[in-house]
């Protein structure tokens, strides 16, 4: 119809299997060079950038120059939703050929979604903010409340003050489903900031090469501590 957006020519170009790789590889957020996307995806440099060019002209993705260098990044969080998105309805692989590697099990327990945490750790945390009262969420939508212990507890363990975060279209804080563990993980700003103090107080430590997050012995202290994770609660 006239005046819809026009999905099939975005899923054209996330359906290339070179520029889906390409895509993947930027789904944490990060800025990469042409050279990184190539290896990332198995192309030449010249296949990568006739790649990049389409997905820049799809507006899938979004150019930054620092001096003579050129870095690609996601055009925005609503290109790793979708990213997501399809994963989830992905038909998958049969039983006798689920075979994970040891990057493929680290990515399942814990990667960064775009500026948030997602994987095993990230829907459990989750499910202990809101067990524990400290999140709820609003019936069957996106949103989710930050209630007033909620509010308190993220200020006195990770100092974040909620009133000075920005609200979102789907406000403060919002599920992600996430497309290993077909549950929820925390998203919105609140999950962008909950991931950088985690980051910041050495709970997580992320590396340049792959989405997959760590857990640091620190983290997993504090997270039983603070979440019960780890202890059953």
């Amino acid at each position: 119809m006239r005046g819809d957006p026009n999905i099939a020519t975005a899923a054209a170009l996330i359906g290339d299997p070179a520029r889906a790789a390409i895509l993947a590889a930027l789904a944490d957020g990060r800025a990469l060079p042409a050279g990184e996307l190539a290896t990332a995806a198995g192309l030449s440099p010249s296949a990568a950038s006739a790649h990049l060019t389409k997905l820049l002209e799809g507006s899938l993705l979004a150019l930054e120059r620092e001096g003579r260098h050129r870095y690609y990044r996601l055009a925005g969080p609503q290109v790793a939703a979708a990213l997501e998105s399809l994963a989830l309805i992905a038909a998958p692989p049969s039983r006798g050929a689920v075979v994970r590697s040891p990057q493929a099990i680290a990515l399942r327990y814990a990667r960064s979604c775009y500026d948030h945490l997602a994987g095993e750790l990230g829907v459990g945390i989750a499910v202990a903010l809101e067990r524990r009262g400290l999140i709820a969420s609003r019936g069957q939508g996106k949103r989710v409340d930050v209630t007033k212990a909620g509010a308190a507890w993220l200020n006195i363990v990770f100092d974040i003050d909620v009133r000075k975060l920005k609200a979102g279209r789907h406000g403060v804080a919002c599920r992600c489903l996430d497309w290993t563990e077909r549950r929820h993980h925390l998203a919105g700003p609140l999950g962008t900031r909950l991931f950088e103090r985690c980051c910041e107080l050495g709970w997580l430590t992320r590396t340049h090469k792959s989405r997959a997050v760590q857990l640091t012995r620190k983290g997993r202290n504090n997270l039983r501590i603070h979440l019960g994770i780890g202890a059953g609660g």
